[in-house]
């Protein structure tokens, strides 16, 4: 019996890392096939390598090319977040950095470029369609690895820098850093090919401000695909847990998923028995790694999972002050 359990774990492992490379494999295509031959812009690693990228001399570029570059950032940023926060990067998020890297190189190297623009060189709108079906495509991929427990790093290692010193969101941190790789796209000389005509985007012109507008456009669309994929649209998640040994599922919910958890007194009806339900608040891309370690310690566990419109306290979003 054992053996089979540690055949079943380890199939769910591959099947999660699987998952996690497909997730970064989406993310590279959506971005090198989609977005950057439509003249868009993002934010992130991949957003701020494209700019760094866009500067170099062309005798560079062919070396230090965009997979090339979001690693550096993502080891530069890894330091950063070890040296000031400590290390609290699990294997998943490291393997997610090195694939994404991997990927960018491999779809840059080996898939045929423009294969994707040929599809909308007839339509009108053919740039802006390209720029919602890349942002999509890395939407899935992001959402992907999160659902396996896994994370692109990048705005993710800056927020945790940044709560080192003060408490300010998730989201208020990616607005912040993404706003500022577009805005420096405005001062980008860049060329693009579109269905193989050539096309010089200008600093400070209007192909530039189309491909900042482009820029929150796609942001927007990888934030709704996100939420969409993992189902639903709310950044937190309510869990509660109704089970016999609710002193053990409230530590090993502490232990193993680093979550706080809260004892409620509680009655089931048909047995008037007197008992208590255990509450856990999580980050939305969390929950499904709660939910597998909840099955595995009480599969008979009753529980319900719900949306939180917001979750203001330590490790959570600061409540401003009136």
């Amino acid at each position: 019996m054992g053996l089979n359990l540690s055949s079943r774990s380890i199939l769910i492992g591959v099947k999660e890392y699987l998952l996690m490379t497909f997730g970064m494999f989406c993310y590279a295509f959506g971005w090198l096939e989609c977005v950057l031959p439509a003249g868009g812009m993002g934010g992130g690693a991949a957003g701020l390598a494209t700019v760094i990228n866009a500067i170099l001399p062309a005798s560079m570029t062919s070396i230090l090319t965009i997979g090339t570059l979001v690693f550096i950032i993502n080891v530069i940023l890894l330091i950063l977040g070890v040296l000031i926060v400590g290390w609290k990067f699990g294997i998943k998020t490291l393997f997610c950095i090195f694939t994404m890297s991997i990927m960018f190189n491999l779809v840059e190297l080996y898939l045929p470029h423009g294969i994707m623009t040929k599809m909308f060189a007839e339509v009108a709108a053919g740039d802006l369609l390209l720029v919602v079906l890349g942002a999509a495509s890395c939407g899935l991929g992001i959402a992907v690895s999160f659902m396996q427990g896994g994370s692109t790093g990048g705005t993710d290692i800056v927020a945790m820098i940044i709560n080192r010193f003060r408490t300010v969101s998730y989201g208020r941190v990616l607005l912040m850093t993404d706003c500022g790789i577009l805005i420096s796209s405005l001062f980008l000389t860049t060329t693009i090919n579109v269905a193989g005509v050539e096309t010089v985007i200008e600093p400070l012109s209007s192909l530039a401000f189309a491909r900042m507008v482009y820029g929150f456009i796609m942001i927007a669309v990888i934030g709704y695909t996100v939420d969409l994929v993992q189902s639903g649209n709310q950044q937190s998640n309510q869990i509660i847990i109704f089970c016999k040994d609710y002193e053990g599922m409230a530590d090993m919910i502490l232990t193993k998923a680093h979550r706080g958890a809260t004892l409620i007194d509680a009655m089931g009806w048909y047995t008037k028995e007197p008992s208590k339900a255990v509450m856990v608040v999580c980050r939305k891309r969390d929950t499904s790694t709660i939910l597998k370690l909840i099955r595995e310690q009480d599969p008979k566990a009753f529980l319900t999972v719900g949306s939180v419109m917001g979750v203001y306290g330590q490790g959570f979003d600061a409540l401003n002050k009136a």
